[in-house]
């Protein structure tokens, strides 16, 4: 990476509720708000993400500025959507500010970024973003549908959701998130972060997960019937794979049948099965 040499800096504690504070910001739980106030750990991300002068970086959640600042460093081009009109309107001169020179590559978009349907062109190279824990795996799902140009992402979120994207077949913590996002990406834990880099300071930790594209599984089932599966079998946990899917297949029975044919053991659960074992059994019950 090489940096921005006339960077004016990135944002420190006392910037960032400096900045809080002219524009009458109380962070709200509502949104997530919970800012980043430590420079280290933006550029840690920053490096982790491995942001290039070429890269196209989507980044959601912008907030105050302090990651935005982070990857302009790097020489990258940011497109930043941002849900709060307050901070949309503030961060382009908070950059025009900070780093006059980066000012030309960011591109703000006010918006919520589940109802994005467009990312602009050039289209992003890399999603890095500081997700709200209570929309991190929404977003992250429906970003990764939009787009195939994204071919990596660094993300931050709860320490919690962070283990269950990147969780694996008979994992406790294996589930939907789990087998969706795997369907186009691999998912890897790529550290943790303690809240007193934040404010206000949330009382979990965070996590960074790192997203790798790949393929998905080849099958004659289409992405939306594989995930009807996926969330039959996980609607109620602790029931068979037979029972799960009986309201799919039509009958208990009928469920069985697909799933033997699918290779599948009837009597397993859901959180035993792999994304393209998954796939398998959406071929089988959605057959034409």
């Amino acid at each position: 990476m090489t940096p921005d040499n006339t960077s004016g800096g990135l944002l420190d504690p006392t910037t960032v509720r400096g900045l809080a504070g002219r524009l009458g910001l109380r962070p709200t739980k509502q949104r997530g708000q919970n800012f980043v106030i430590d420079a280290n750990t933006v550029r840690r991300i920053v490096r982790i993400a491995d942001v290039g002068t070429d890269d196209v970086v989507l980044e959601v959640g912008p907030g105050l500025g302090s990651l935005t600042l982070g990857l302009l460093e790097t020489g990258c081009t940011v497109t930043a959507i941002e849900i709060d009109p307050l901070l949309a309107g503030a961060l382009p001169g908070t950059v025009a500010d900070r780093a006059p020179a980066a000012a030309d590559r960011l591109t703000v978009v006010e918006a919520d970024a589940l109802r994005v349907t467009d990312l602009g062109s050039p289209e992003p190279t890399v999603l890095v973003a500081n997700l709200p824990y209570n929309v991190a795996v929404p977003v992250v799902l429906h970003l990764l549908a939009l787009s195939e140009h994204w071919r990596r992402g660094l993300v931050m979120v709860q320490l919690e959701v962070a283990d269950r994207l990147v969780a694996g077949p008979g994992s406790k913590t294996y589930g939907v998130p789990s087998v969706k996002a795997a369907w186009y990406a691999e998912a890897t834990r790529a550290g943790v972060v303690g809240p007193h880099v934040f404010w206000p300071a949330p009382q979990i930790d965070s996590g960074l997960v790192s997203l790798v594209r790949r393929d998905p599984p080849v099958t004659t089932a289409t992405r939306e019937q594989v995930f009807a599966v996926v969330d039959a079998a996980f609607a109620q946990r602790r029931k068979m794979l037979r029972a799960a899917l009986a309201g799919l297949a039509g009958s208990s029975a009928a469920a069985s049948a697909a799933l033997e044919a699918a290779g599948v053991d009837p009597t397993a659960r859901g959180e035993v099965l792999g994304v393209a074992e998954f796939a398998r059994v959406a071929e089988q019950l959605f057959r034409p």
